[in-house]
């Protein structure tokens, strides 16, 4: 009896520090839309070099990073200052700076700041005199010592079309003087892949040789959720292998740039639930670039790719397809333009985490349940059953197990009153009777042991999966990834004290609490009076923790108890009648 306690209590320590992580490690108060800072810029982007060496906190030579100031605008007030081709979608509106031709303004149209419908729309991007500046250029740079007048920030270029919508792509153009002109084809899809082809038509005298570039602009250190489980800030996928940097990782680059070579892949900037990528030509090779540099006094990130060079003879023209996403980081899209357009790992986008094998399947089998069921919470009940029934075979073990243990405490007991202080003599008193008994100490920890990745994998994709964000179940749970908002210290909404976060406990807890206890009463308890007593404070722990995780979690946990009750219940009960017919005269 003891290896199974001091195997229970083992896990219950081990998780009870997973779960008191996210008091250790994550913000204080994460912001709902995983938004940014409100912070002012007065530089601009780094347009990246062939060959340059960025010296530490310094723009790349020949960078389009001059000293200004930047007018401190409302966001208003920045997207009025120069005029705009308007982008219109299903499922983004925004617009595109004509001086420059950068994609700065982005709204998703179905995500909202809170779960009220009414609330503002999330702001992805943002224009360089806005607060939270938060851009993406595209362009062409020169060969070391050439000398061609190319489109930079301050170009205007001439429009085709006044709006951006799936059906009708906008082609931007500007000409030099020396007989180059350089056309941007715009498309945009019904989610949040736009495609950029560039061309450069040569029509001089002399051959140029140029090199095609994307870059996506951060200005100001996001907050983030700040959780282990959790990657926000710059990742790619470079060789066939995902990169992940914390904002810190930057900022610590002696440096300021980390670089990547590749061939395919892709890389950007992700917050919890929204993205934005560079997709460069997935056969083609080039250059990946991380960067950061502080700006009077502002943090500035940089996400940017530099492609091989393209020689346009004169007569000829080249032309750079690449694409863009900005949006949210919906699963079946992300997944569908992985498989459409080839892009390496661009599922990875996603924080599935170190359990991908059974993180992303859990997520699957609870939005098939949602698409029969209509709801997100009912859809993890039914999960819930799915598991428990892949779980009976180990489970009928386990409780038979448990049923056998309960019958020899009686036993037990009184080998501890025998030989209470001699512990190695009651220790092999208690193996001698577990091998009489046929009784396994440990079977009935496999069922737990086995769950315990379950639920982790689960809360991962309440936690990361923006389907599960604001998605409602019934009552008061507006919203499935976010704590049960209901407390019974403050009589769940009668009085309000302004009770501090530790006595925040709600309903789903509570119940998950007493689902728990009702089990532990059920099991064997342990011969040790203080043992029994530590074991029984483990659901008022429990409760506790529990309450500040996502209400959808607590729920699992909850219908869990209540299906291991019943399943306890019933093939405890059927062992103890096959017990007592067996112990019948003449049966």
């Amino acid at each position: 009896m003891s290896e199974q306690r001091n195997l229970i209590l083992a896990i219950v320590i081990s998780m009870l520090i997973l779960l008191g992580s996210q008091y250790f490690f994550s913000s204080e108060v994460p912001r709902p839309d995983g938004g940014e800072t409100e912070q002012q810029t007065t530089g601009d982007s780094v347009t990246p070099q062939p060959g340059a060496r960025t010296p530490e906190g310094a723009p790349a030579p020949g960078g389009s990073d001059l000293p200004r100031v930047a007018p401190q605008q409302s966001r208003a007030a920045a997207l009025a200052d120069a005029a705009r081709i308007r982008i219109d979608t299903p499922r983004v509106d925004g617009s595109i700076r004509v001086r420059g031709a950068r994609i700065d303004d982005l709204r998703l149209k179905n995500y909202h700041k809170t779960v009220d419908p009414a609330s503002p729309e999330i702001e992805l991007l943002n224009p360089r005199n806005a607060p939270r500046p938060y851009y993406v250029e595209f362009g062409w740079v020169a060969a070391a010592g050439g000398d061609v007048a190319l489109p930079d920030q301050d170009t205007v270029w001439q429009a085709d079309g006044d709006v951006l919508t799936p059906g009708s792509p906008i082609t931007l153009t500007w000409s030099n003087d020396a007989g180059l002109t350089f056309e941007r084809r715009i498309e945009v899809d019904e989610n949040y892949l736009f495609t950029v082809s560039q061309t450069v038509r040569n029509t001089g005298g002399q051959a140029v040789t140029l090199y095609p570039y994307g870059l996506i602009s951060r200005h100001g250190t996001p907050e983030t959720e700040d959780f282990y489980i959790l990657h926000e800030g710059p990742l790619g996928v470079f060789g066939e292998e995902l990169t992940e940097l914390d904002y810190e990782d930057l900022q610590d680059e002696p440096s300021g740039v980390i670089k990547r070579n590749s061939t395919g892949g892709w890389l950007g900037i992700t917050d919890k639930y929204w993205l934005t990528a560079l997709v460069p030509d997935q056969k083609a090779a080039f250059e990946g670039a991380f960067r950061h540099r502080v700006d009077q006094g502002i943090d500035k990130y940089q996400a940017d790719y530099l492609a091989a060079p393209v020689t346009i003879a004169p007569g000829g023209k080249a032309t750079m397809t690449d694409r863009l996403f900005a949006g949210a980081k919906e699963v079946d899209v992300i997944d569908a333009y992985e498989e459409r357009y080839r892009i390496q790992l661009f599922d990875r986008t996603i924080d599935w985490g170190w359990f991908y094998f059974l993180t992303k399947p859990i997520f699957y089998a609870i939005d098939f349940f949602y698409n029969l069921l209509g709801n997100f919470g009912l859809a993890i009940i039914a999960l819930t059953f799915c598991i428990k029934f892949l779980f009976l075979p180990l489970a009928w073990k386990s409780y038979v197990s448990m049923s056998k243990m309960k019958a020899l405490q009686p036993e037990m007991v009184k080998l501890r009153e025998r030989h209470g202080d001699d512990k190695v003599r009651m220790q092999q008193e208690m193996m001698a009777l577990y091998k009489k008994e046929k009784v396994n100490p440990v079977s009935g920890c496999l069922p737990i042991l086995l769950q315990i990745p379950v639920f982790f994998a689960l809360y991962k994709v309440l936690f990361v999966t923006i389907e599960m964000r604001h998605a409602p179940f019934y009552g008061w749970i507006e919203d499935l990834s976010a704590r049960d908002p209901t407390n019974a210290f403050e009589l769940f909404g009668l009085i309000s004290w302004g009770a501090p976060e530790f006595l925040h406990l709600g309903v789903w807890p509570l119940l998950m609490g007493i689902s728990m206890y009702a089990q532990q009463k059920i099991n064997p308890q342990p011969p040790d009076p203080m043992q029994a007593r530590i074991m029984m404070m483990l659901p008022i722990i429990f409760t506790f923790f529990l309450a500040s995780f996502p209400a959808g979690l607590v729920i699992y946990w909850t219908v869990n108890n209540c299906l291991s009750i019943a399943q306890q219940w019933f093939i405890m009960r059927r062992v103890n009648n096959r017990r007592a017919a067996a112990a019948k005269p003449g049966e």
